[in-house]
């Protein structure tokens, strides 16, 4: 009898630890169900918030770029107005240059036609023995083959000229400024000197330059004749001593 007890004590047990194991493997597939669940729903619900933060990394980055795009651009924008201010105040300048220069050369031709009273003691002793004229051809400065003929015929007496002085005015026509006129006249009669000097060893000191620009015309400005005949340089020879008369005759006859 005891032993039929024991039996049923052990069947009893078995029937508890199929239900206990029944009931835990319902809780695993239960726990694991609600698990899978658990992570498809996070998933569901994570996957749009990552997606919108790539969204926004993309944007930012997007916008990065195209600040930069901006700021490089800016700046180059920058950099070339400012080599346009700065070239536009070299032009300024270089032209406010230019036109002291201008007036300068305009002052240095007055200085100098005043020059030959202040310096040339007793001007009114001198008297002219010797004069020729050469043209230049519109805004030139450079001497023809002819007027270097001219010259020659004016200057091959002067080395037996005594005490003389050579009084070289250029001149121009009405076309251009004043300004520009009386470099323009400078420069004629310095092409007149360069030339005399060279060639005839005549002294630095025995030259004086005026340039008068337009300011003396010896024709109407008018016409292109006139014109050509104002742009000129007149050579004049002085002399405060008595020549011989056959020296006054050849360069008076020039």
């Amino acid at each position: 009898m005891h032993r039929e007890e024991r039996e049923i004590h052990l069947k009893t047990q078995m029937r508890r630890l199929i239900q206990i194991s029944g009931c835990a493997a319902g809780v695993l597939a239960l726990l694991l169900t609600s698990g899978c669940s658990t992570k498809k729903y996070v998933k569901s619900q994570t996957a749009p918030l990552i997606q919108h933060t790539n969204e926004l990394d993309d944007q930012t980055a997007t916008n990065n770029r195209n600040l930069k795009n901006l700021d490089e651009k800016t700046t180059a924008g920058i950099g070339k107005a400012q080599s346009s201010a700065d070239s536009a105040q070299q032009n300024a300048q270089q032209a406010s240059t230019a036109s002291a220069a201008a007036q300068q050369h305009a002052q240095e031709a007055v200085n100098r036609a005043d020059s030959l009273a202040s310096v040339v003691s007793n001007l009114d002793s001198y008297k002219q023995v010797g004069a020729a004229s050469v043209t230049f051809g519109f805004d030139k400065s450079v001497l023809t083959r002819k007027d270097k003929a001219q010259l020659d015929q004016l200057a091959g007496p002067l080395s037996s000229t005594k005490g003389y002085i050579l009084e070289v005015t250029g001149g121009t026509d009405s076309i251009g400024s004043a300004e520009y006129n009386y470099a323009l006249s400078q420069r004629r009669a310095e092409a007149v000197v360069q030339y005399l000097a060279s060639k005839y060893n005549v002294p630095a000191h025995k030259f004086y330059l005026i340039g008068i620009g337009k300011d003396k015309e010896v024709a109407p400005n008018t016409t292109a004749e006139g014109r050509a005949k104002n742009r000129r340089v007149d050579i004049q020879v002085l002399s405060n001593m008595q020549q011989s008369g056959s020296t006054v005759s050849q360069l008076q006859s020039h």
